[in-house]
């Protein structure tokens, strides 16, 4: 429906995902380096430890370490974006921790009854539950978000169109 919209792969199931592929033994050094991928201080970083991740574990578990550069990408992207949203777009959470409410109800209610209820009791949880959602950090660079703004290592970078103006002025 956007194709022009970019993924960002969510770092917590990615990471489940890498250890189902490894025996225990493996876990404490795959998730030491994963961690060094995903915090990493910006891409140029961030690219070093996938590689290095790749090269500790491509011979003997190729799968998982497939896992990480095949969509190494996906994994990367919120790197275009500012740096105070990097935290908000490593997870999946904030949508998550939305619906949490929501689900935990239905189950406990053992389902709305029909479509209508069921709607209703979405909305008025949702609606309730929102008081309580984490705002996100540095609102005020979503809109540049949206109007295509460029982010280089988390910081907007100024048009040179512009640079030139205040040169000028």
């Amino acid at each position: 429906m956007f194709p022009e919209t970019r993924e960002q792969r969510d770092w917590v199931h990615k990471t489940m995902n890498v250890l189902d592929v490894l025996p225990k033994s493996a876990h404490p050094a795959a998730k030491k380096a994963i961690a060094q991928i995903r915090d990493a201080e910006d891409r140029e970083h961030a690219e070093k430890a996938v590689k290095a991740f790749a090269d500790a574990f491509r011979v003997k578990h190729p799968k998982a370490a497939a896992k990480i550069v095949d969509d190494a990408e996906q994994l990367l992207t919120f790197y275009d974006f500012p740096a105070e949203h990097w935290i908000h777009l490593k997870s999946s959470n904030p949508i998550e921790s939305t619906f949490a409410t929501v689900r935990l109800r239905t189950k406990v209610t053992k389902g709305p009854g029909s479509r209508a209820a069921g709607l209703a009791m979405v909305f008025k949880l949702i609606e309730s539950a929102q008081d309580r959602w984490r705002a996100v950090n540095a609102p005020h660079l979503v809109a540049l978000v949206r109007a295509g703004a460029k982010f280089e290592k988390g910081v907007l970078i100024e048009r040179p169109d512009d640079a030139e103006t205040k040169v000028a002025a």
